[in-house]
């Protein structure tokens, strides 16, 4: 669900990865450290990530839930914070959270799954599935629209999104209203020849796997990513159903006063391949181990998925994106992959997304494969805490 323009400002977050996990951690799981491994004392109860989040917690700085997972059981769980000021209901690890664009992860496998089932491939330009738009547009193909190299931009920022969207009642209509809108956009480069995160670009994947696949994006993403990986709460929700489910947590940012507004009617009708699913801790961390199990798909084509493609530009985020905090292990090599990024750090591949929003959206799960430890931080305030989360796991993981 995209929020009003003077609310858009993408945190993008990338990520972490891990590789040969047990049965996915479930959000009741006792913490507990697996029989033969050395859990880092950074990472467990009380340790310094666990303090993190709680001081910011204490200073109004954390609201949401985090869930750190090894070899598919969990080491740390913790939630903070109201999912509901008004209603003063509290956030826990049932809790469902808009992902923002950790959304694009649930595409990237869509498209994957139709390219190993050859209805569409990586190479073949967007004309080929889709039509009505300009030669250039048309000739970016699945692959430039997977690493974000097509020259398309983020249809939240064009002229009549915002008047728009406000008039969109039913998912059809939010898809077709945002491919016709690209339809009248411009590059900011040929395909191919730069790099710009593109929200456009994840939106026309989306209307691909619905063309290549003859179902809704909607109901090919529940039946195919969502309940093939057991994520029980995820869903893509209508504003509507958003309100009424005490289960979702609504987002909040400050006023001009410093006081917290619930944002939730600055979102659209529904969520987009680009962003806005929803889901809980447990259902990302079950996503995670279901990829690098190799779970969604055949071993080639998730090593297609987990594997750079193209470096990303240095400290470069999207527009708006704030850059991730410093630390003492930052990596060495950052590649978009198709979908997530893939970074190498002290030796150790790690792979992951994030998103958010100024509206109230912040969010990351980061997985590491080769030594199996999945993190996922979502949280229904818009600051860079869960990329500090995201960061101090890291340098602990990497350490061990």
């Amino acid at each position: 669900m995209a929020p009003h323009l003077s609310r858009r400002a993408a945190l993008g977050l990338f990520g972490t990865a891990s590789a040969a996990a047990l049965a996915p951690a479930s959000a009741d799981a006792v913490e507990q450290e697996p029989q033969g491994t050395r859990i880092p004392r950074g990472l467990r109860p009380g340790g310094e990530l666990d303090q993190l989040v709680a001081d910011k917690a204490a200073h109004d700085e954390f609201s949401g839930s985090l869930l750190l997972t090894h070899r598919g059981r969990t080491v740390l769980a913790r939630s903070h914070g109201l999912a509901d000021k008004q209603r003063a209901i509290s956030n826990t690890q049932d809790t469902a959270f808009a992902l923002a664009s950790v959304t694009k992860l649930a595409t990237a496998v869509a498209v994957a799954q139709q390219a190993q089932l050859g209805t569409l491939s990586y190479r073949e330009p967007l004309g080929t599935y889709l039509d009505g738009f300009p030669d250039d547009i048309a000739g970016a193909t699945v692959h430039h629209l997977l690493t974000h190299t097509s020259g398309l931009g983020d249809y939240h920022q064009m002229p009549g999104y915002q008047e728009a969207a406000a008039t969109w009642t039913s998912p059809e209509q939010v898809m077709t209203g945002i491919t016709d809108l690209i339809r009248g956009s411009q590059q900011a480069f040929p395909a191919g020849a730069g790099y710009t995160y593109s929200n456009s670009g994840f939106h026309l994947l989306g209307e691909i796997v619905a063309r290549v696949s003859g179902t809704s994006y909607y109901d090919y993403v529940r039946r195919n990513v969502f309940t093939a990986a057991g994520m029980t709460r995820a869903d893509f929700v209508t504003k509507p159903q958003w309100r009424a489910d005490r289960r979702i947590a609504h987002p909040y940012h400050r006023d001009a006063q410093g006081g917290w507004v619930d944002a939730l009617e600055e979102f659209g009708h529904i969520g987009t391949p680009a962003g806005d699913a929803f889901a809980t801790c447990d259902d990302l961390s079950r996503f995670a181990r279901y990829l690098y199990q190799q779970r969604f798909l055949q071993p080639a084509h998730t090593q297609l998925v987990l594997s750079g493609k193209v470096p990303t530009p240095r400290q470069t985020p999207p527009p708006g994106q704030p850059l991730p905090p410093q630390t003492g292990t930052p990596p060495q090599t950052v590649y978009q992959c198709y979908g997530p990024t893939g970074a190498l750090v002290q030796g150790q591949w790690t792979f992951g997304h994030g998103g958010g929003n100024a509206a109230g959206i912040s969010t990351v799960v980061d997985f590491y494969p080769d030594t199996d430890w999945v993190l996922v931080a979502l949280s229904n305030y818009s600051n860079q805490t869960v990329l500090e989360i995201s960061a101090l796991t890291r340098d602990l993981v990497v350490a061990a």
